[in-house]
């Protein structure tokens, strides 16, 4: 537009030069070449004006005189009427957080989301949301919202969806058990909410989840307390084991010593001990054996 206002400002000036006085007159041969210049100007304004580059992740939104033109320019080169006034906007994914911690977010300090469950209890949530604009409604999005749209649409609605479900469920359901559910229930409402307006959500994580600290103290107290009843239940099973070894070991020599007493003859014996002198007598150590006297005499080992 710079070479169009030039381009303007050029004709003026050789127009006036025609009208003004004898002094001015002098200038008449170059109102001609001031003339043409103007119009040459012109032109190539026009031309640039013409021409118009969308960069890459982006889509452009025509504007003419405060009109939205319905349908969106796509990345790369493009002739536009040159009155037309061309908007960009970034079609790539974006997120929005809404967090506890100061540093993170788009708003400064703590803008977690404080909500109450089922049963009365304060819980705080952490939220980031994953959208983008869908890039055959971005003119539709301009006209009826404008570019704003994150504290128009993402943060309000991500934020009154989570309140609105919240209620439905208990802080420690939604700590624990249901937060799944809990996170798919509200991506669904969020979502389409988003897509009447030109915003599609490809995501929707709940970061964190915090409750207050009675409700916290009384959840590390309950798994402090399963945790020792299932350390004692190992204690107890593992001295059952050992009860239950023991009493096989003392069943086992009981019958050893039931079947010794019952089925043990005097010839088994003797051949017993046959046994044994006949090992003595082949070993290499040196020894003096003295048999006793009697049918039953016992055997004597004198070693040396």
């Amino acid at each position: 537009m710079g070479f169009v206002a030039l381009g303007v400002l050029v004709l003026l000036v050789s127009f006036f030069i025609g009208k003004a006085g004898p002094e001015a007159r002098k200038l008449l041969p170059f109102t001609k070449a001031a003339k043409a210049l103007g119009v040459i100007l012109l032109l190539i304004g026009a031309l640039t004006a013409s021409v118009v580059q969308i960069d890459a992740g982006h889509v452009g939104v025509q504007k003419l005189f405060g009109k939205v033109q319905k349908t969106a320019l796509t990345s790369g080169l493009h002739l536009v009427n040159p009155l037309v006034e061309v908007i960009e906007v970034d079609i790539r994914t974006m997120n929005y957080t809404m967090s506890g911690i100061h540093t993170e977010g788009r708003q400064r300090g703590d803008d977690a989301i404080r909500t109450l469950s089922a049963d009365g209890l304060e819980v705080i949530i952490d939220l980031t949301v994953l959208y983008r604009v869908i890039a055959g409604d971005a003119p539709q999005l301009i006209d009826k919202i404008g570019l704003d749209y994150e504290d128009k649409i993402v943060r309000p609605i991500a934020r009154t969806k989570i309140r609105d479900n919240a209620v439905n469920y208990n802080a420690v359901a939604l700590y624990s058990s249901k937060r799944d559910e809990f996170q798919d229930l509200i991506y669904n409402s969020i979502e389409e909410e988003f897509k009447k307006r030109g915003l599609l959500v490809e995501n929707l994580l709940i970061r964190n989840i915090t409750l207050p600290s009675s409700v916290k103290q009384a959840i590390e107290q309950k798994i402090n307390a399963e945790q020792e009843a299932q350390k004692m239940q190992f204690v107890l099973q593992k001295e059952k084991q050992e009860a239950e070894r023991k009493r096989v070991e003392a069943q086992g020599i009981a019958d050893y010593q039931r079947i010794i007493s019952t089925n043990l003859t005097d010839k088994q014996l003797k051949y017993e001990q046959i046994k044994a002198l006949r090992d003595l007598a082949t070993s290499d150590n040196a020894k003096m054996v003295l048999l006793g006297s009697g049918k039953n005499g016992n055997i004597i080992l004198d070693a040396k």
